[in-house]
């Protein structure tokens, strides 16, 4: 889940925004809506324990055209299109150390397609590898956001008077088009609460643990998304940090001077890689799954000795160069972030559905609060995609076009051969 999101998004959010509660706010908001997603998915993936995220649980809510499309959609921007983002970063933090070259030079582009390449070579291999190269790059990643926020609070030469209480306007300020369009930057710096619904059918005793994954996971990196973004405003000046990318590297320089800056550039960077490794991970299980239930993707679904799902990991790397060289950062963090809303939002709802369908179904596990938990997420998503609709069009659009071109495909496609949903 750490990634992208919680080092770039403050930068867009401070063009818009400059109170440190409504900031603030931000984070735990986007956090309540995604603990409110991730015990709706919990109760989805303990009912339905298989590999495929949003595509298993939509066919067997809805109907297998809805399944296709949120197939589709994560096949091809859901996980391309954030380890786009993630690789940017990663080659933009790196340059930034480097004397002499700028942050939007091909240089970063050639770092970033140079790292999903080293990611999807290494988890084309066997789970061994796979599962240590995650586990090192997280644990390190979770040990330096406790040291970079405890560091960065004492060190500081200067820290800014930012107040943690609400200022006249903020209120009219939560309710307007600048919070719901932040929200989306926030969410997507979320995005991942679900990602454990993908490899299902790899965990252990799924309908017990599944449930447990997704709520710890999710609480962990929202007291860190807060505590991180605290330490942001109180260390750098606003306006330093408003409309840029590089968050932590200007932090970084507030706190410990250009030499530290350095040193924290090269440690971001490289923390970058457990994000890129996860979604190389999660992502091709969508597409194998596709591949196992329609039989013109069967090619999807071709696994090498260890079950490892290798021309799905290639397919997905191809589209994330893709993203990589043709499109602009914030395009793709608005576009996929809307996409990937979209997607759980109909499968929360799928919840509500589900319990007045099949209200004898059996549930290892019951989402809490019910049914205020999928409604808190159902009102805050939809508030947020509707400003989005709204004040960015052409994004808007766009996600509506990989949804219709995905039924599409799913009519063309779902008689050539015998599948497995119907």
């Amino acid at each position: 889940m750490i990634g992208t999101g919680v080092f770039t998004s403050l930068g867009y959010q401070l063009d818009v925004i400059r109170s440190p509660f409504v900031l603030l706010s931000l984070w735990v908001v986007g956090g309540v809506i995604a603990l409110c997603g991730a015990m709706s998915y919990a109760e989805l993936g303990a009912a339905f324990p298989r590999s495929g995220g949003e595509y298993n649980f939509l066919s067997r809510i809805y109907h297998p055209a809805a399944g296709f499309v949120s197939g589709w959609v994560a096949a091809l921007i859901g996980f391309a299109a954030p380890i786009a983002l993630v690789t940017i970063l990663f080659g933009t933090y790196f340059v930034s150390i480097l004397p002499g070259v700028e942050t939007d030079s091909w240089a970063v582009k050639v770092l970033a397609i140079g790292l999903v390449v080293i990611m999807t070579i290494v988890h084309s291999t066997n789970h061994q590898n796979s599962g240590a190269t995650q586990t090192i790059f997280t644990s390190l990643k979770v040990a330096f956001i406790i040291l970079f926020c405890g560091f960065a609070l004492v060190f500081a030469p200067e820290q800014q008077a930012i107040s943690l209480l609400p200022a006249t306007g903020d209120g009219n300020l939560m309710l307007g088009s600048a919070f719901a369009i932040s929200l989306i930057y926030v969410s997507y710096a979320y995005t991942g609460w679900n990602a454990a619904t993908y490899l299902t059918g790899e965990v252990f005793e799924p309908r017990r643990n599944i449930p447990k994954i997704l709520f710890t996971g999710t609480f962990v990196v929202m007291v860190a998304y807060v505590a991180l973004n605290y330490m942001f405003l109180k260390v750098a000046p606003m306006g330093a940090m408003a409309g840029k990318l590089e968050i932590g590297i200007i932090v970084a320089e507030y706190a410990f001077g250009p030499t530290g800056a350095k040193f924290i550039g090269i440690a971001l960077a490289f923390l970058l890689i457990s994000t890129v490794s996860a979604m190389v991970i999660a992502g091709p299980r969508v597409l194998q799954t596709l591949g196992e239930d329609f039989p013109v993707f069967r090619i999807f679904a071709k696994t090498n000795t260890d079950d490892i799902p290798v021309n799905s990991i290639r397919f997905q790397t191809l589209l994330t160069i893709g993203f990589i060289l043709t499109s602009s950062f914030e395009q793709i963090l608005v576009f996929s972030g809307a996409l990937l809303a979209l997607n759980s939002f109909f499968t929360v709802l799928g919840l509500l559905v589900l319990r007045w369908k099949q209200p004898g179904l059996v549930r290892p596990f019951r989402v809490p609060f019910f049914p205020l938990t999928p409604l808190v997420y159902l009102t805050l998503t939809g508030f947020t995609l509707t400003f989005v609709a709204i004040s960015r069009p052409l994004e808007a659009l766009g996600a509506l076009l990989i949804v219709s071109t995905g039924l599409v495909v799913y009519f063309i496609t779902r008689n050539m051969g015998k599948t497995k949903i119907s």
